[in-house]
C-alpha cells in the first residue's frame, strides 16, 4: 500500500504537534487513516505514518474504530503483555514487544470531547504503539540494541 512514509524518513522520528481542536480537517484525516489501516490490514495507525505530523491516531482491535486526538497515557498497568508488532513504514519485519497489559488514556474523540478510557490487551498494545509514533518512536526502539540491529538489517535485505 502506498502512502506510508518509508523508514528511515525523519518524519518518523519527529514528535507530532498537538491538535487542540477537532474540526472537519481532523475528521477527514481520521477517515483517510481508517481507510489505510483497513487496507493494510492493521489494528492501528498514527498520522505521522502517512506524513501528517499531528497527534492523531486510530485503533480498531475488533471492537470498532476508535479515533484519538492528543492522546495521553494517564496510567499503565504493572502487568506486562507481549505481542508481535510491525509497521507499514518498515514492511517485511516484526518483533515481539513487551508493553503494559492495560492503560488508561485521555484523548479528544470525534466530537472534540475529552474522553478517559481504559484499554486492555490488543487495544492497549495498539494505543501505546500509536502514541509511540506520535512521540517519534518506532516499536523496535523498545527492543534491545542487538535485536533492534538484527531487525533493521533484516528489513534492509527485504
Amino acid at each position: 500500500m502506498s502512502g506510508f512514509v518509508p523508514w528511515p524518513d525523519p518524519r518518523l522520528r519527529t514528535k507530532a504537534a498537538p491538535v487542540g481542536t477537532v474540526d472537519d480537517e481532523v475528521r477527514a484525516i481520521w477517515q483517510r487513516m481508517l481507510d489505510a489501516m483497513y487496507a493494510m490490514p492493521g489494528v492501528g495507525l498514527a498520522a505521522p505514518q502517512i506524513g501528517i505530523l499531528r497527534r492523531i491516531a486510530v485503533v480498531d482491535a475488533g471492537e470498532g474504530p476508535i479515533r484519538l486526538a492528543d492522546p495521553i497515557v494517564l496510567h499503565s498497568s504493572v502487568e506486562m503483555r507481549e505481542h508481535d508488532e510491525a509497521s507499514p513504514n518498515l514492511p517485511g519485519v516484526s518483533a515481539r514487544v513487551k508493553r503494559p497489559r492495560a492503560v488508561t488514556v485521555t484523548y479528544l474523540d470525534e466530537t472534540g470531547t475529552r474522553v478517559r478510557r481504559d484499554f486492555v490487551k490488543l487495544e492497549a498494545t495498539s494505543v501505546q504503539h500509536q502514541i509511540d509514533h506520535l512521540d517519534g518512536r518506532m516499536y523496535f526502539d523498545r527492543l534491545s540494541r542487538t535485536k533492534r540491529d538484527m531487525l533493521l538489517r533484516k528489513a534492509r535485505k527485504a
